[in-house]
Protein backbone atom coordinates (compact mmCIF):
# COMPACT_ATOMS: atom_id res chain seq x y z
CA UNK A 1 0.00 0.00 0.00
CA UNK A 2 1.33 3.53 -0.80
CA UNK A 3 1.52 6.13 2.11
CA UNK A 4 2.76 8.78 -0.24
CA UNK A 5 1.60 12.07 1.55
CA UNK A 6 0.72 13.90 -1.44
CA UNK A 7 -1.47 10.95 -2.28
CA UNK A 8 -3.05 10.84 1.25
CA UNK A 9 -4.02 14.36 0.94
CA UNK A 10 -5.12 14.31 -2.79
CA UNK A 11 -7.94 11.55 -1.57
CA UNK A 12 -9.04 13.50 1.39
CA UNK A 13 -10.10 16.37 -0.92
CA UNK A 14 -14.28 16.85 -1.35
CA UNK A 15 -15.43 16.84 -5.15
CA UNK A 16 -17.16 19.44 -6.65
CA UNK A 17 -20.32 18.13 -8.90
CA UNK A 18 -21.83 21.06 -11.16
CA UNK A 19 -24.90 19.57 -12.11
CA UNK A 20 -27.10 20.44 -14.92
CA UNK A 21 -30.95 20.99 -14.20
CA UNK A 22 -33.85 20.70 -15.89
CA UNK A 23 -34.82 24.19 -17.86
CA UNK A 24 -38.69 23.10 -17.65
CA UNK A 25 -40.08 20.00 -17.40
CA UNK A 26 -38.65 18.61 -13.73
CA UNK A 27 -38.31 15.23 -15.51
CA UNK A 28 -35.26 16.44 -17.72
CA UNK A 29 -32.62 15.73 -15.51
CA UNK A 30 -30.60 12.55 -15.30
CA UNK A 31 -30.35 9.88 -12.91
CA UNK A 32 -26.65 10.54 -12.21
CA UNK A 33 -28.13 14.00 -10.94
CA UNK A 34 -30.10 12.91 -8.73
CA UNK A 35 -27.76 10.12 -7.16
CA UNK A 36 -25.37 12.79 -6.79
CA UNK A 37 -27.40 15.49 -5.01
CA UNK A 38 -28.76 12.94 -2.82
CA UNK A 39 -24.71 11.54 -2.21
CA UNK A 40 -23.10 14.88 -1.32
CA UNK A 41 -22.75 16.52 1.73
CA UNK A 42 -24.21 19.82 0.56
CA UNK A 43 -25.76 21.16 -2.25
CA UNK A 44 -25.19 25.18 -3.43
CA UNK A 45 -28.02 26.77 -5.38
CA UNK A 46 -28.67 29.79 -7.29
CA UNK A 47 -31.75 30.77 -5.99
CA UNK A 48 -32.74 28.10 -2.74
CA UNK A 49 -36.51 28.79 -3.11
CA UNK A 50 -36.41 27.79 -6.59
CA UNK A 51 -34.52 25.07 -6.67
CA UNK A 52 -36.38 23.69 -3.39
CA UNK A 53 -38.78 22.85 -5.54
CA UNK A 54 -36.67 20.43 -7.82
CA UNK A 55 -35.16 19.08 -4.91
CA UNK A 56 -38.15 18.77 -3.01
CA UNK A 57 -40.04 17.11 -5.86
CA UNK A 58 -37.17 14.23 -6.13
CA UNK A 59 -37.23 14.00 -1.88
CA UNK A 60 -33.63 15.19 -1.83
CA UNK A 61 -33.36 16.11 1.56
CA UNK A 62 -29.19 17.20 1.34
CA UNK A 63 -28.74 20.51 2.94
CA UNK A 64 -28.58 23.48 0.44
CA UNK A 65 -27.29 27.41 0.67
CA UNK A 66 -26.96 30.52 -1.53
CA UNK A 67 -24.50 30.42 -4.08
CA UNK A 68 -24.83 33.52 -6.49
CA UNK A 69 -23.34 36.86 -8.02
CA UNK A 70 -24.15 38.77 -5.00
CA UNK A 71 -22.41 36.45 -2.34
CA UNK A 72 -19.78 34.57 -4.59
CA UNK A 73 -16.81 36.78 -3.37
CA UNK A 74 -17.47 36.40 0.16
CA UNK A 75 -18.55 32.78 0.70
CA UNK A 76 -15.73 31.29 -1.93
CA UNK A 77 -13.44 30.97 0.52
CA UNK A 78 -14.78 29.11 2.96
CA UNK A 79 -16.82 27.06 0.50
CA UNK A 80 -13.38 25.98 -1.03
CA UNK A 81 -12.08 25.12 2.59
CA UNK A 82 -14.87 22.79 3.26
CA UNK A 83 -14.06 21.62 -0.08
CA UNK A 84 -10.18 20.78 0.27
CA UNK A 85 -11.43 19.54 4.05
CA UNK A 86 -13.10 16.71 2.42
CA UNK A 87 -16.57 17.95 1.74
CA UNK A 88 -18.00 16.90 -1.56
CA UNK A 89 -20.28 19.65 -2.84
CA UNK A 90 -22.96 19.61 -5.82
CA UNK A 91 -23.40 23.42 -7.34
CA UNK A 92 -26.64 23.69 -9.27
CA UNK A 93 -28.48 26.76 -11.12
CA UNK A 94 -32.03 27.78 -11.51
CA UNK A 95 -32.02 26.13 -14.98
CA UNK A 96 -29.32 24.14 -17.15
CA UNK A 97 -26.11 23.74 -16.66
CA UNK A 98 -23.64 25.61 -13.84
CA UNK A 99 -21.35 27.95 -15.20
CA UNK A 100 -23.24 29.00 -18.23
CA UNK A 101 -23.72 32.80 -17.69
CA UNK A 102 -23.72 32.40 -14.04
CA UNK A 103 -21.27 32.74 -11.37
CA UNK A 104 -20.19 28.39 -10.68
CA UNK A 105 -16.82 29.69 -12.94
CA UNK A 106 -15.64 31.51 -9.55
CA UNK A 107 -15.88 28.81 -7.35
CA UNK A 108 -14.55 26.47 -9.87
CA UNK A 109 -11.61 28.28 -10.67
CA UNK A 110 -10.87 28.68 -6.77
CA UNK A 111 -11.24 25.07 -6.19
CA UNK A 112 -8.95 23.88 -8.90
CA UNK A 113 -6.57 26.24 -7.61
CA UNK A 114 -6.42 23.64 -4.13
CA UNK A 115 -6.42 20.80 -6.76
CA UNK A 116 -10.33 19.88 -6.15
CA UNK A 117 -11.74 17.42 -8.50
CA UNK A 118 -14.57 19.22 -10.96
CA UNK A 119 -17.01 17.09 -12.20
CA UNK A 120 -19.32 17.81 -14.72
CA UNK A 121 -22.89 16.26 -14.85
CA UNK A 122 -24.85 16.76 -18.24
CA UNK A 123 -27.67 17.69 -18.52
CA UNK A 124 -30.59 20.26 -20.97
CA UNK A 125 -29.18 23.35 -22.25
CA UNK A 126 -31.35 25.64 -23.20
CA UNK A 127 -29.22 27.02 -25.75
CA UNK A 128 -29.04 23.72 -27.67
CA UNK A 129 -32.59 22.97 -27.24
CA UNK A 130 -33.44 26.07 -29.26
CA UNK A 131 -31.07 25.62 -31.72
CA UNK A 132 -31.98 21.81 -32.57
CA UNK A 133 -35.40 23.27 -33.22
CA UNK A 134 -34.84 26.10 -34.72
CA UNK A 135 -34.37 25.08 -38.24
CA UNK A 136 -31.63 26.72 -38.19
CA UNK A 137 -27.89 25.04 -39.61
CA UNK A 138 -26.15 23.80 -36.61
CA UNK A 139 -22.97 23.09 -37.31
CA UNK A 140 -21.52 26.39 -36.60
CA UNK A 141 -22.88 29.01 -34.05
CA UNK A 142 -21.71 31.47 -31.44
CA UNK A 143 -23.20 32.06 -28.06
CA UNK A 144 -22.10 35.77 -26.84
CA UNK A 145 -23.95 34.88 -23.12
CA UNK A 146 -25.13 38.50 -21.82
CA UNK A 147 -24.79 41.49 -23.53
CA UNK A 148 -24.09 45.06 -21.75
CA UNK A 149 -27.24 46.07 -19.90
CA UNK A 150 -26.95 49.83 -21.28
CA UNK A 151 -24.14 51.07 -21.50
CA UNK A 152 -21.66 49.06 -24.26
CA UNK A 153 -24.63 47.54 -25.28
CA UNK A 154 -24.85 48.98 -28.82
CA UNK A 155 -20.98 49.08 -28.88
CA UNK A 156 -20.78 45.13 -28.87
CA UNK A 157 -24.27 44.42 -31.28
CA UNK A 158 -22.21 46.79 -33.73
CA UNK A 159 -18.92 44.71 -33.24
CA UNK A 160 -20.99 41.60 -33.93
CA UNK A 161 -22.59 42.94 -36.99
CA UNK A 162 -20.77 41.37 -39.86
CA UNK A 163 -19.86 37.92 -37.76
CA UNK A 164 -21.16 34.94 -39.93
CA UNK A 165 -22.35 32.49 -37.98
CA UNK A 166 -25.79 32.15 -35.81
CA UNK A 167 -26.03 34.26 -33.02
CA UNK A 168 -27.41 33.18 -29.79
CA UNK A 169 -27.73 35.60 -26.29
CA UNK A 170 -28.82 34.92 -22.66
CA UNK A 171 -31.03 38.64 -23.08
CA UNK A 172 -34.78 38.49 -23.27
CA UNK A 173 -35.07 39.47 -27.36
CA UNK A 174 -33.66 43.37 -27.92
CA UNK A 175 -36.56 45.84 -29.65
CA UNK A 176 -34.88 47.99 -32.40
Amino acid sequence: MNTNSEEIEKSALGKLYLVSTPIGNLEDISYRAVSVLNSVDHILAEDTRKSKILLSHYKIATACSSYHDHNKTKVTPVLVERLVGGEDMALITDAGTPGISDPAFFLVREALKQNVQIHAIPGPTALISALVVSGLPTDRFVFEGFLPVKKGRKKRLEALIHEPELLFFTNPPIVF
